[in-house]
């Protein structure tokens, strides 16, 4: 099909584009599901303009966030450290203005995968790749089994246990086990929890920053740099620790790493790497353990089939992935003119990929809005795909595998209480309240 041939866009109405793209429409996650369908259904590929922000695509098919993944060179992630350059971070035309203002021009406001293409995102991504892959993995499988029982004993006692399950339980566990083997001193584990907090929750006002302009336009922009800043404080005094001192575990790795010339990598890889590491390497993981449980409680006859047979754990996170999907979105920038799905992208246009409602997709998943803990196939893509896929998938899974096999043979029984909360951002987030009766053995 020519371009000249191609059909005419769909108009998609501006309360469903608004739900989406803006992040006070996440605050309700059940109206945000309705706008995705209604897209999928409706407009699978459109163009939207959302006051403040630059025209998007909104890709809201698997297939199309497939096919788009897989070419980094058509759809690029950064666009390279230069002005003119894209961020794959959804931020309004205020806030990337900020970002520019403190760059000289560019959006590349990290030394991060996510701001990488092909061939220097492969080139930073072998620095720690081989201690992501699951057979390395395997040397710290017991270490985090006894994490995962700690957190249980600690957090939890034999009886009725009324509790917030995100705020007192969910939060905590993952962010001790990657601290613990990325190599920061448990006493920092909290300023690594608030940093993460206001690095996600930009947009979210309980968790805004007391040196952040509030309610203004560039807000979150200015929130994410100031949080970025304070973080490049701390881990700069790792990244000497770690040179002068190595030790046996992932930071020194990452420290120590040195280019093709035997230099080291520049500083500011490193932090890229220990930002990553230190937010989504255990907010993503908290999420999905919060929506596993809220939906096993949901599903009670779920619960006791994993109980009776835990060799379905693996199967009980993937769906538990699949249901959270935690990431939202990346966006991603197109370099030429490309047809997809019959939609004619232009060379500079923004794509928000939407891996929320890929995951809800009909064409892949049979009866998508329901929650099986045994779904097979579950071709989700909760963690990306190409590319850009999540280096720290293996080591999620295998937090979420364990701490499941721990916990619910525990569980005698499970309630939802009080009133569940969704963190406001378009971005990565989930569950932020999530009271429950967790009864154990």
């Amino acid at each position: 099909m020519t371009l000249t041939e191609l059909p005419p866009a769909v108009t998609v109405p501006d309360e469903i584009a608004r739900q989406i793209v803006l992040p006070e429409g996440h605050r309700n996650d059940e109206a945000v599901f309705k706008a995705y369908q209604w897209m999928r259904e409706n407009a699978p590929l459109a163009q939207v303009k959302v006051d403040g922000y630059d025209p998007l695509w909104l890709v809201v098919k698997h297939a199309d966030i497939m096919e788009i993944e897989r070419q980094p060179a058509v759809f690029n992630s950064g666009g390279g450290d230069t002005p003119g350059s894209h961020n794959p971070v959804l931020a309004n035309q205020a806030g990337d203005e900020f970002t520019k203002s403190l760059t000289g021009g560019s959006l590349r406001v990290l030394e991060t995968l996510t701001y990488l293409d092909p061939p220097e995102h492969n080139m930073v991504k072998d620095i720690a790749t081989e201690w992501f892959r699951p057979a390395s993995l395997k040397k710290w499988e017991e270490r985090i089994r006894s994490l995962a029982r700690e957190a249980i004993d600690s957090r939890l006692k034999p009886g009725v246990n009324d509790l917030d399950f995100v705020k007192d339980f969910a939060l905590t566990y993952p962010l001790h086990v990657v601290m613990t083997l990325f190599g920061v001193p448990a006493e920092d584990e909290p300023r690594m929890m608030a940093l993460t907090q206001e690095f996600f929750g930009t947009a979210d006002p309980d968790t805004q920053r007391d040196d952040t302009a509030a309610l203004s336009p560039a807000a979150a922009a200015q929130q994410w740099a100031a949080t970025i800043q304070d973080f490049y404080t701390y881990f700069d005094a790792l990244v000497e620790a770690r040179r002068a001192e190595p030790l046996d575990d992932l930071a020194t790795i990452i420290a120590n790493a040195r280019q093709a010339d035997g230099d080291y990598f520049p500083k500011e890889v490193a932090y890229g790497w220990f930002i990553a590491i230190a937010t989504a390497g255990h907010d993503t993981t908290s999420s999905t353990l919060s929506s596993c449980m809220e939906a096993l409680a949901e599903h009670p006859d779920q619960l006791a089939a994993v109980q009776a047979d835990l060799s379905q754990v693996p199967d009980l996170v993937n769906e538990s992935l699949r249901w959270a999907s935690p990431v939202k979105q990346f966006t991603r920038q197109a370099s030429e003119d490309y047809v997809l799905r019959d939609q004619e992208i232009r060379a500079g246009d923004r794509l928000m990929l939407l891996y929320q409602s890929a995951n809800r997709d009909a064409d892949v998943f049979e009866a998508p809005d329901d929650f099986r803990f045994n779904r097979k196939p579950n071709k989700h893509i909760a963690f990306g795909y190409g590319p850009h896929m999540c280096i720290g998938q293996h080591l999620a899974k295998l937090e979420l595998r364990i701490m499941l096999e721990e916990l619910l043979p525990r569980i005698a029984s499970l309630e939802l209480t009080g009133e569940r909360k969704v963190i406001q951002t378009n971005f990565v987030g989930g569950l932020k309240n999530r009271p429950m009766t967790l009864v154990l053995r």
